[in-house]
């Protein structure tokens, strides 16, 4: 008999949410709904799969091509036909929708932008966080990144459905027109000159926060008008992407009281 506990040990399924097959994939694209991704099974060139590519990029989503052995194990119909669209978890909301939401509550704006955050326990934990503090929403980039899949709504804890996120295709333009909407950047970096209770986050605020193991890209942080360290009194020099997120998160919260 199969040992219960070691299956609870296996990886978790992130693509719970598939919408599998030519058909099925192309009604959803033209019902708007929300997809991270399409996934093609590489080497394929057949008009209809390139029909359904074109029809996803003409509506800004990813396409990837993968190995028909990965479209294969990732498929739970085993009937996906080439192409696996991988649906959101909840709909994404515009860069503009973020600021609209901080300017209804009469606030200065204060973002987080999750600089390729690819564990989605890291992100839903930053979700989770930036709803508690009153962020006025995420932002995070279509490539390099995880998605709203299932994993990440979940360990939001029900902040995915209080709080919009917003995906770009270009963190480094989305950070630049921030900055042209007089937003200030706040980069989170250790080593960082600016010690995080040196910097003045009651202003309009986004923070970025880098990836789980090499931090910010080297264009987002030429970006950043301010980078802002974290004490480190211990042996460690680094923290968990989301713990990080939360540390600069009540510091803006505790500035703006």
């Amino acid at each position: 008999m199969e040992d219960k506990k070691q299956r609870r040990r296996g990886p978790e399924r992130e693509e719970e949410n598939l919408i599998e097959g030519r058909n099925a994939v192309v009604e959803a694209l033209r019902a708007g709904t929300p997809v991270d991704k399409i996934m093609l099974a590489k080497g394929d060139t057949d008009a209809a799969l390139g029909r359904i590519a074109a029809m996803a990029r003409e509506r800004g989503l990813v396409v990837v091509e993968a190995d028909r052995r990965k479209l294969d194990h990732m498929s739970q119909t085993h009937a996906h036909q080439g192409v696996i669209a991988v649906a959101a978890a909840a709909a994404y909301a515009s860069v503009d929708d973020l600021l609209a939401r901080a300017e209804a509550a009469g606030e200065p704006p204060l973002l987080v932008v999750c600089d390729q955050l690819t564990d989605p326990h890291n992100l839903g934990a930053v979700i989770r966080t930036a709803e508690c503090a009153g962020a006025h929403g995420v932002i995070i980039p279509k490539r390099r990144s995880v998605g709203l899949t299932a994993v990440v709504a979940k360990t939001s804890a029900g902040a995915l459905w209080h709080l919009p996120v917003a995906r770009v295709g270009n963190l480094t333009a989305c950070l630049q027109e921030l900055k042209e909407r007089g937003v200030w950047i706040f980069g989170a970096a250790a080593g960082a000159p600016l010690g995080l209770y040196e910097a003045d986050l009651r202003g309009p605020s986004a923070i970025v926060i880098g990836s789980e193991g090499s931090g910010m890209s080297r264009l987002v942080a030429e970006t950043c008008d301010f980078t802002v360290s974290i004490p480190m009194k211990g042996k460690l020099n680094s923290l968990n992407a989301s713990a990080a997120a939360a540390i600069v998160l009540y510091e803006a919260v505790r500035q703006r009281r």
